[in-house]
């Protein structure tokens, strides 16, 4: 006879929580901006990417020169095998594998995980992201805005009425035309 009386409760409490918690999210005012859009639309974007952009190939063309290297060593190597001694094969294949680390080196220090490229990416980026970020806050805070989503992260946003983007505000703040 208690478990009913206990199943009705917890029913009820929970009907109650959930309606409450429905209406709180109701209440809350959202907003939306379209991050690929402010940043294709912020010069100072355009200009750190086109910069990243030339140090990436200027570095890609170095690793390739000695790559580059590193193969010339080996066809030679391998057209000059038969004539060489056991010491002399054996100091090539050191110098060609020697090579290719240097190569990997290379490769790790300007493109790896903390290379020179992820460096100036958040050299570069970062403040741009920052003052973005900001500018949301502020806007945010003048309009009374609770919560504020990136439609462009967002793959589950099926519709958006634009009377809820303010990517426009945002870039209007930033000084951007």
């Amino acid at each position: 006879m208690r478990k009913p009386i206990l199943h009705k409760f917890l029913v009820a409490l929970s009907v109650l929580v959930f309606g409450f918690g429905t209406t709180f999210a109701k209440d809350q005012p959202v907003a939306y901006v379209d991050m690929s859009y402010i940043l294709k639309n912020l010069p100072q974007y355009e200009q750190a990417n086109e910069q990243l952009s030339m140090l990436s190939k200027r570095w890609q063309k170095e690793v390739d020169a000695l790559q580059q290297e590193a193969r010339v060593m080996a066809a030679n190597y391998q057209t000059e095998q038969i004539f060489l001694s056991d010491a002399m094969r054996r100091q090539r294949e050191e110098e060609i594998v020697k090579k290719e680390q240097e190569v990997l080196e290379l490769k790790r220090k300007y493109f790896g995980q903390d290379g020179e490229l992820y460096k100036k990416r958040e050299a570069l980026i970062k403040p741009i992201q920052d003052e973005i970020y900001n500018a949301i806050q502020d806007l945010a805070n003048e309009k009374k805005i609770e919560v504020v989503k990136d439609r462009s992260a967002d793959p589950s946003l099926i519709y958006m009425s634009s009377k809820l983007d303010i990517s426009d505000q945002v870039l209007r703040k930033l000084g951007a035309k």
